[in-house]
């Protein structure tokens, strides 16, 4: 009589423990939470108005603020971090959980990552010394010039694909300086006239627009392992907060800011 309850006992235990796996699978192939996915690293650089921090140390910006908002109701965790482009880069790339912004999507980085957005526009600007005298028409009447880019973004690699005589800085802001000391002829900047940072350095009338050479979109990049349901779950709640205009709220929240941030 005991060993057939002892039999029993562990007949009943198996059961149980068989229920308790086939139910988690049952929740990890329905979503629910076996399935909940990890927090995303998200970086950025410090590039006002879209991503800056502010005297609380909280990283905010008008392309910041969508990424929050789309992040929020998509209902996924999250940590943003302030770092320098190439290394906020290169997280987004080697991270399993990285993603990065406000990245240009190009040909040569649409197999790169997993794209959500796009989350604002960017124009790229040849800015020129407002003493010299220069027609451009085209970006190609730029070609006998030296033109100064930010080693490592979308610009230079742009340029420098194209044949263009560029010469790359580690930081976008030694170019206005490069400039005036008559080290480069031209600046590949993604600013407009009147940029606040242009101001900020009292470069403002010293340093004029000469062409926009190019208008394009720019994304929250993410690493390939990134699921594709966070994918999915992601741009679906941003055709939702376009939808129902949370978007053009966060824009005219920063209308005191004349010119959206450079893309990388």
């Amino acid at each position: 009589m005991l060993i057939r309850q002892i039999q029993w006992t562990v007949l009943a235990t198996v059961l149980l423990l068989g229920a308790a796996s086939a139910q988690a699978d049952m929740r990890a192939d329905t979503g629910g939470p076996a399935r909940r996915p990890a927090p995303l690293y998200i970086t950025t650089e410090t590039a006002a108005p879209s991503s800056m921090q502010d005297s609380q140390g909280q990283v905010v910006g008008i392309s910041t603020d969508k990424v929050r908002a789309v992040l929020e109701r998509a209902g996924l965790a999250y940590t943003i971090e302030l770092l320098p482009w190439k290394r906020a880069y290169a997280a987004a790339r080697e991270r399993f959980d990285g993603c990065v912004y406000s990245t240009t999507r190009t040909p040569e980085r649409e197999t790169l990552f997993k794209w959500v957005g796009p989350i604002d526009t960017a124009e790229w600007v040849l800015m020129a010394r407002a003493n010299r005298r220069f027609s451009l028409r085209t970006l190609e009447d730029a070609r006998p010039y030296r033109i100064g880019t930010y080693n490592g973004d979308a610009r230079d690699d742009f340029l420098r694909s194209r044949g263009f005589r560029v010469d790359p800085a580690p930081n976008d802001l030694t170019n206005p300086r490069k400039l005036l000391l008559g080290r480069i002829d031209l600046w590949a900047a993604a600013l407009r006239a009147g940029s606040p940072v242009l101001e900020q350095n009292n470069w403002a009338g010293q340093i004029v627009p000469v062409l926009v050479f190019h208008r394009l979109d720019v994304y929250l990049a993410c690493n390939r392992a990134v699921p594709d349901d966070v994918i999915a779950r992601l741009n679906g709640a941003f055709s939702a907060l376009e939808r129902d205009g949370t978007m053009g709220r966060i824009e005219r929240s920063y209308d005191s800011w004349s010119v959206r941030a450079p893309a990388k």
